[in-house]
């Protein structure tokens, strides 16, 4: 299953930088992304979703398993690649690399942006969290400190909530290089976890 998800998690991540992101940087200079029901998509144009393991456009919906960014970004009316010259990294997937997607794992990813979205929205209200296509994490920032939901990478393969404080923090809540990092699966309640962390990286 890990592994599963960690290529579903790497496919999905190169979706939003190569086929939404990158194109819509190019038509409307943001690359910021919003999380959907069972997906994510544009905030700009042009307006492109990917929805469970379908890329969905204007020119219709396309299954992504098997397929390339770049086939999948021709079938949507776009050219396949990043927004360059705004972050360094980012999902490391190929334009002409074949994605591999599994629905179950899509569903793990999408569920936790979803629940990251809601509790962002009762931590923070008012505030609208971005998808970033660099990290591929849903996050807000205030007072310096970002709070947000990764869908996983190399410091956790699953997703998970966290709060980063822009200055080190010290005590047991902060359990990560960056800040405080807890599993979705091992929250009952991530605004209070977001709360939490507010309320310890106080000064």
């Amino acid at each position: 299953m890990a592994n599963t998800l960690s290529a579903t998690r790497r496919a999905l991540h190169g979706l939003a930088e190569l086929v939404l992101a990158g194109p819509q940087y190019r038509a409307s200079r943001t690359v910021r992304l919003r999380p959907e029901d069972g997906g994510f998509g544009t905030v700009a144009a042009p307006s492109l979703r990917v929805l469970g393991g379908l890329v969905v456009s204007a020119e219709g919906s396309t299954a992504a398993d098997t397929r390339t960014c770049a086939e999948l970004a021709t079938a949507a009316g776009v050219i396949a690649g990043a927004p360059e010259g705004v972050y360094a990294g980012g999902s490391g997937v190929d334009p002409d690399e074949v994605l591999h997607i599994d629905s179950a794992s899509v569903t793990v990813i999408t569920a936790g942006f979803a629940l990251g979205d809601a509790a962002l929205r009762a931590f923070a209200p008012g505030v609208a969290a971005v998808l970033w296509p660099e990290h591929f994490d849903l996050g807000i920032s205030l007072d310096e400190v970002n709070y947000g939901v990764s869908a996983g990478d190399a410091y956790l393969a699953e997703p998970y909530a966290y709060v980063g404080p822009w200055q080190p923090r010290a005590g047991a809540f902060w359990n990560a290089p960056f800040g405080a990092a807890r599993p979705i699966s091992a929250l009952t309640d991530l605004a209070a976890f977001f709360a939490e962390g507010q309320r310890l990286a106080r000064p």
